[in-house]
């Protein structure tokens, strides 16, 4: 229950101040045993709190997204496996799953979304999955997204047929892996922030993306921020907090 919903019906005398009180007290987090859910961090900061999956079991899993269907907030978990998800859907048929992004989302509202749009870039087919987790994660909070798929260095000139699309976004994410030059190229060529996710996708001396990572700090495009290597929901989240900037 929101903050705002408390006070309407302490006003309208639907709730005593004893109990708003209460519901107050358990805004903070609420300890579920294996995990305490930010419960207020919408309120807080905008979104609701988001499950990293790896490293949960399913039952730990299982038992945060059953506590959080109790809210008004859509649901996101990442890095989830589809055997996690049709655990998932046993108590809760809404929840969907995006296997490119291995991801679960469950929408319980719409949420206003801006004119302005985002672009998901990537530089490689093989780019795919990580963009896709920002996509993902951006659309779950509210924003229209634009796919523009392998459009990397090896064939420039795929980028150049496909500057529109980019071009009018508010904010443009590039995935890349291998050298990881993508970003810099976009950099140089738009007016809008650029978000670069460095992928773990490459041969040897790419070091699971360290080598796209280090090229994407070190660009010398303006502009240019660099969220941890393969962090797609990173991407997402942080490109969802600029477009929705008034």
């Amino acid at each position: 229950m929101e903050v705002r919903h408390i006070l309407e019906k302490i006003k309208d005398g639907r709730l005593s101040v004893e109990e708003g009180i209460g519901y107050f007290k358990g805004l903070h987090y609420l300890d579920v045993g294996c995990a305490k859910i930010d419960t207020h961090r919408e309120e807080r900061v905008g979104y609701p709190e988001v499950i990293f999956c790896p490293g949960k079991t399913t039952d730990q899993v299982k038992t945060i997204i059953q506590a959080m269907l109790e809210w008004d907030s859509n649901i996101l978990a990442t890095r989830a496996s589809e055997n996690l998800f049709e655990e998932i859907r046993t108590f809760c048929p809404d929840a969907v799953y995006h296997p490119l992004a291995r991801a679960i989302t469950v929408k319980k509202r719409d949420i206003e979304t801006p004119a302005t749009y985002i672009a998901v870039v990537t530089a490689g087919t093989s780019d795919v999955p990580v963009a896709e987790e920002a996509a993902v994660t951006a659309e779950i909070f509210g924003n229209r997204v634009e796919r523009v798929v392998d459009v990397g260095v090896a064939g420039i000139h795929r980028l150049f047929y496909n500057m529109d699309a980019i071009t009018g976004a508010r904010v443009v994410v590039v995935a890349a892996g291998m050298e990881g030059a993508l970003p810099s190229i976009i950099g140089g060529l738009v007016d809008k922030p650029v978000i670069a996710v460095p992928t773990s996708v490459g041969y040897g001396a790419s070091f699971n993306g360290l080598a796209a990572l280090l090229s994407m700090l070190n660009s010398c495009a303006s502009g240019v921020c660099v969220v941890n290597i393969d962090n797609g929901f990173g991407a997402g989240y942080m490109a969802s907090t600029i477009n929705r900037l008034t």
